[in-house]
């Protein structure tokens, strides 16, 4: 299936550039839009629902963890796929992600272009 919007939630403005980028380069006609903290993009959530969300682990206000938790009570109805793009390499944060039913991958910065086909794989799962 087709992704027509990303929710990128990324606080480092550098690595929100290399996912919109690969973004562009996978598919120009997906719509990026982007949120600096998990409070941010609850905020944008409220308006939208997008395909996907890609969430960074750590940020300040309100880290990917933080944002799993409120996204899980505020909302019934949650993005088909949401993935954890993170410099993370600890099994205990892939664990604690995935325990979360609407997280679908949990992927290793930076983003690419494999990680957008597993994701659009799985919106059409």
């Amino acid at each position: 299936m087709k992704i027509h919007s990303i929710l990128i939630v990324d606080d480092d403005e550098n690595d929100q550039f290399i996912c919109e980028y690969t973004i562009r380069k996978f598919d120009a006609s997906i719509r990026v839009i982007k949120a600096f903290d998990g409070a941010e993009a609850l905020d944008i959530l409220h308006r939208e629902t997008p395909d996907a969300i890609i969430l960074d682990i750590n940020m300040p206000v309100m880290n990917g963890f933080e944002f799993l938790d409120r996204y899980a009570e505020e909302f019934e109805v949650h993005a088909p796929v949401v993935a954890m793009l993170t410099s993370s390499h600890l099994g205990k944060d892939r664990e604690r992600a995935m325990q979360y039913s609407f997280v679908k991958s949990y992927f290793e910065k930076p983003l690419q272009a494999d990680h957008l086909r597993t994701m659009a794989d799985l919106l059409g799962a």
